[in-house]
């Protein structure tokens, strides 16, 4: 929108008003679930045309719509529609699997810690034995 203003003694000047702001969401696309087409084209069927087209003002959905939703359930691909999309869920044998080598492997390795300890333990007490003998042995120098 462009406005002019009148300064004094020269000619009229252009302003530019910034537009408003406006930013427009972004439409987002649809989803119908099985039991909703399926619902919709029975209740489709059962009407005259003016009550077919109250039913597609009411939900806001197109002839092409109506069309797509019926090859569909001839081919029985409204079955496969009322599945979840997305990945399948994981196998819970392999996380339960993957739990196991994994505390097998922490249990391995306390083991080995424990394992080394005890060695140690051994060779101190064999250590003190040999310590604890010899000083009570008499040396003979006196």
């Amino acid at each position: 929108m462009m406005v002019t203003t009148e300064v004094s003694g020269r000619h009229g000047v252009p302003v530019h008003e910034p537009a408003e702001p406006e930013v427009s969401e972004r439409p987002r696309r649809r989803v119908f679930s099985a039991q909703y087409k399926l619902r919709i084209l029975a209740e489709y069927e059962r009407r005259d045309r003016d009550g077919r087209s109250a039913l597609l003002r009411r939900e806001g959905l197109y002839t092409s719509s109506i069309s797509e939703w019926r090859r569909q359930r001839e081919d029985g691909a409204l079955q496969a529609l009322g599945r979840i999309r997305g990945r399948p869920p994981a196998d819970q044998r392999g996380h339960e699997m993957a739990r196991l080598r994994k505390e097998n492997a922490r249990l391995q390795s306390d083991l080995a810690k424990a394992q080394r300890v005890l060695d140690v333990q051994r060779k101190l007490s064999a250590l003190l034995e040999q310590l604890a003998t010899g000083s009570a042995e008499p040396t003979g120098g006196a």
